[in-house]
C-alpha cells in the first residue's frame, strides 16, 4: 500500500516539474521577444537563471526525496509492521484465550461429571451399606429371639422335669405311708388330698 503510495507521490512530483518546464517551453517566442525588446517583467524568462532554478529545483527534490521522503516512508512501513505484527499478536492471544476457555470449559465439565459419579457412588454404597447393616440387625434379632425362645423352652422342661419328679417323690411318700400303717379309708382320702394341694402348689 506504501509502496503505491510513493509511486503516486513521485509521480505527481514529477508531474509538476514536467508541467513548468512545458509551460515554460510553450512561451519561448514571448519570452524572446521580450528579452530582445528590452522589457522587462515577463513571467518566465529563457535565460541561464530558468535553467539554473530547474536544476535546483530538481536537485532538491532529490535531496528532500532521499533525506525526508525516503527515511519517512521507512519509518511508516516500520510503524506498518509493528501494528501489523500488534494485530497478528493480539489475535494469536484471542485465539489462545478462546483454546484456554474451552479447554478449561471441558475441564469443569469432566470435574462436574467425575463429582457427579463419585456421589452417585458414595450413594450406592450407603445404601449398601445401609441394607447390610439393617441385615445383620434383622439377623441378629432374629439369633436373640431363637435364643430366647430356646432359653425358655428349656426352663420350661427343667420346670416340668422338676414337677414330675417333685409328683414322683410325693407319690413314693404317700406310698410309703400308706404301706407303713394300715390307715383308714378316710385316712388315705386326706393323704391323697394334701399330696394333690402340694402338686398344685
Amino acid at each position: 500500500m506504501y509502496q503505491r503510495g510513493r509511486d503516486w507521490t513521485g509521480g505527481v512530483v514529477c508531474a509538476v516539474a514536467l508541467a513548468l518546464v512545458g509551460w515554460a517551453l510553450q512561451r519561448p517566442g514571448a519570452a524572446w521577444a521580450a528579452a530582445e525588446g528590452g522589457h522587462e517583467g515577463g513571467l518566465i524568462s529563457l535565460d541561464r537563471s530558468l535553467i539554473v532554478q530547474v536544476v535546483n529545483f530538481v536537485i532538491l527534490l532529490v535531496i528532500l526525496q532521499r533525506l525526508l521522503y525516503k527515511p519517512f516512508l521507512a519509518k511508516m512501513q516500520e510503524r506498518t509492521g509493528a501494528i501489523q505484527k500488534s494485530l497478528e499478536e493480539a489475535q494469536a492471544a484471542r485465539a489462545e484465550a478462546a483454546r484456554q476457555q474451552e479447554e478449561n470449559e471441558a475441564r469443569l465439565r469432566a470435574a462436574y461429571a467425575e463429582a457427579a459419579a463419585i456421589r452417585a457412588q458414595a450413594l450406592k454404597e450407603a445404601a449398601e451399606e445401609h441394607k447390610r447393616l439393617v441385615d445383620a440387625a434383622r439377623a441378629e434379632s432374629h439369633r436373640l429371639i431363637d435364643g430366647a425362645r430356646a432359653q425358655m423352652e428349656a426352663d420350661v422342661r427343667r420346670a416340668r422335669d422338676e414337677l414330675r419328679r417333685e409328683v414322683a417323690e410325693l407319690a413314693t411318700a404317700v406310698a410309703e405311708k400308706l404301706v407303713r400303717k394300715s390307715l383308714r379309708d378316710e385316712d388315705h382320702r386326706r393323704l391323697l388330698a394334701e399330696a394333690i394341694a402340694r402338686v398344685g402348689d
